[in-house]
């Protein structure tokens, strides 16, 4: 019985064990994890930092660049991070550097402690809209920069007419590595999946809508639908959406003799055509309010399509991250759909 018990003992996940226990001044924290803390005195900050950067442009020159620094200063340091982990990080491929195993390990693991210390570091003072020189840097996918942006920007020059709005095209693809660099602070697309420590919150729930600009009274039957040539919104110029997937489960298929990458314009494309398009609901509501073009519901059953805002959890905290994403909420959101 000593036996077994002193062999379940040594078996004890101790690092489980500790967390159970109640917080230790430092000087009574067990020697192991004293060891553990007192090592990273020999870790400078600014090397995570270049490691950081390193993952994100995987070319020292590009990691200079970012970091306004010299190429002989990142090698230097990336020198001295592989003496660190005892690995070298990266292996060059071509003209890429590509991560090792090791180093995507400690990547998942450092970037979101990165964002921790920032917020714990960081003077968060009080924010004023009316005297703020703030530049907030916005993601946006093309259907919300064109219906949803033109309310939200008349707003915020009321209110901050000060402030510097840099906005980037953001799709499900795009919005993550722009997150995670820190190249925006918050975004608003459809979205899949994001960077460690990043948050996320459901805006709006909206339909597409069927976009036609021809007089033919009534509204289009399926037959009608597939037998239409039909515009395609599209910012990778793909032939196919959603739509086509849904005609697929119904055996129908539809013809696409138009894409173009951004919703500026589609309804005068349309105008004096038979083309038609399908659209967010958001989307349509601004294109038939400019006249030439009417809006009608699809001749098919689809799914409803959730409009995201993510932003970076490094900045959740932030006094004017958070005052930017109530006014994306207030104008960008659907509140009867949520």
């Amino acid at each position: 019985m000593i036996f077994l018990l002193n062999f379940l003992i040594r078996e004890i996940d101790v690092c489980s064990y500790y967390r159970t226990l109640p917080p230790l001044p430092f000087d009574k924290w067990p020697e192991t994890l004293r060891m553990n803390r007192n090592d990273l005195r020999r870790v400078d900050l600014n090397l995570l930092i270049v490691f950081e950067t390193l993952m994100h442009e995987r070319s020292v020159t590009r990691a200079a660049e970012k970091l306004f620094l010299g190429q002989p200063a990142i090698s230097a340091a990336l020198s001295r991070l592989r003496g660190l982990f005892d690995d070298p990080l990266f292996v060059r491929t071509g003209r890429s550097m590509e991560p090792t195993a090791r180093a995507t390990e400690i990547f998942g693991l450092l970037s979101p402690a990165l964002d921790s210390i920032s917020t714990a570091v960081s003077r968060a003072s009080e924010f004023d809209p009316a005297t703020s020189t703030s530049v907030f840097r916005i993601g946006l996918s093309d259907d919300v920069e064109f219906a949803l942006l033109p309310t939200l920007l008349k707003r915020l020059r009321s209110e901050a007419p000060g402030i510097v709005l840099v906005i980037r095209r953001v799709n499900y693809i795009l919005m993550p590595p722009l997150l995670a660099s820190g190249e925006i602070s918050v975004g608003v697309s459809y979205t899949q999946d994001l960077p460690a420590n990043a948050k996320r919150k459901v805006l709006r729930r909206s339909k597409p809508q069927l976009l036609r600009a021809d007089s033919i009274p009534g509204p289009l039957s399926l037959d009608d639908f597939c037998a239409r040539p039909h515009a395609l919104v599209s910012f990778a110029g793909d032939l196919s959406g959603f739509i086509d997937e849904h005609l697929e489960q119904l055996d129908r298929k539809r013809h696409v003799v138009l894409a173009v990458p951004q919703f500026n314009g589609l309804a005068t494309l349309l105008t004096g055509t038979d083309i038609i398009a399908t659209v967010p609901d958001y989307a349509a509501q601004v294109l038939t309010a400019a006249g030439g073009v009417r809006a009608e519901e699809l001749p098919i059953e689809t799914r409803t399509f959730e409009l995201h805002m993510a932003w970076r959890g490094a900045q959740d905290n932030d006094p004017g991250e958070r005052w930017l994403r109530s006014r994306i909420q207030m104008f960008f959101g659907d509140p009867d759909s949520l």
